[in-house]
């Protein structure tokens, strides 16, 4: 049976701008049954996201987001775990203390650049345990040396430059083995970010198959309707079940972003 569905979300236990009983009631209001809570390197947020569900009513999938060494963009999201499995939250606290170590990085990195932003404010803005980029995007924002947060990625947070004082990351096979080992589901995310020739990305995926790969995110904002057909036949040929979200941010972080509402059959994953 199809439900109106967005698997691909973030709140404010890592880089989103809304807290997850928030989130959970603007995915009410828009008329989404099943939301996925994906949050990067944090399950911090679900059991408030599981409340806020049973209250309004909304299907609320536990799930989290990781991110693999192999290639920049390469990112894993796992659904339907136990939240108390010990392996994955061993994983997601050793990523979180990665991120609490290049912080301090980034703010070197941005002041060699011109970039005067202040960590502590960077900080009282992320409010959490969880301090990414879309942080220092916005407060660079604030501080007028970008326009958008799209500028800060595309001058300073997402360059080949940046890549120099990037976290350690696990690899795309532990990701999911760990995920796997802690009765979850697995599903690759906005595939075309990984920027792969088809023929390259195939191979990814049957690599990831083989691992155990559960799903492939076909349907994403910015998949265009011929690498939807693409991913779609990577997904039959390599018997993946389909997911799809929209990696919803919140308006200050992901301006051009809103809640999806994608009609998907996720007997599977229930």
């Amino acid at each position: 049976m199809k439900q109106i569905t967005d698997l691909h979300t973030h709140s404010t236990a890592s880089d989103g701008q809304y807290t997850p009983s928030e989130l959970v009631r603007l995915a009410r209001d828009r008329g989404i049954e099943a939301l996925a809570l994906t949050d990067h390197d944090t399950l911090d947020g679900l059991e408030e996201a599981a409340q806020a569900g049973k209250a309004l009513g909304v299907r609320v999938i536990p799930g989290v987001e990781l991110g693999a060494k192999e290639y920049r963009s390469l990112h894993i999201l796992g659904y339907r775990f136990s939240p108390q499995a010990e392996g994955l939250r061993q994983l997601c606290t050793q990523l979180k203390q990665g991120r609490d170590e290049r912080k301090y990085r980034m703010i070197d990195f941005l002041w060699e650049k011109g970039v005067g932003i202040s960590l502590a404010e960077v900080e009282e803005l992320a409010g959490g345990d969880v301090i990414a980029r879309p942080h220092f995007a916005q407060v660079m924002v604030r501080r007028g040396y970008v326009q958008t947060t799209r500028e800060a990625f595309d001058r300073y947070l997402d360059t080949d430059e940046y890549q120099r004082i990037e976290r350690q990351k696990p690899d795309a096979r532990t990701c999911i083995e760990i995920i796997k080992a802690a009765g979850g589901l697995v599903s690759l995310a906005h595939p075309y970010q990984v920027k792969l020739e088809d023929d390259k990305l195939e191979a990814l995926v049957k690599e990831l198959a083989g691992y155990g790969l559960d799903a492939i995110e076909c349907f994403y904002p910015k998949h265009t309707p011929e690498q939807q057909a693409f991913y779609r036949k990577l997904a039959r040929t390599y018997h993946l079940h389909v997911t799809g979200g929209s990696d919803f941010h919140g308006e200050r972080v992901k301006p051009d972003v809103s809640l999806a509402k994608v009609e998907l059959d996720i007997d599977w994953m229930l």
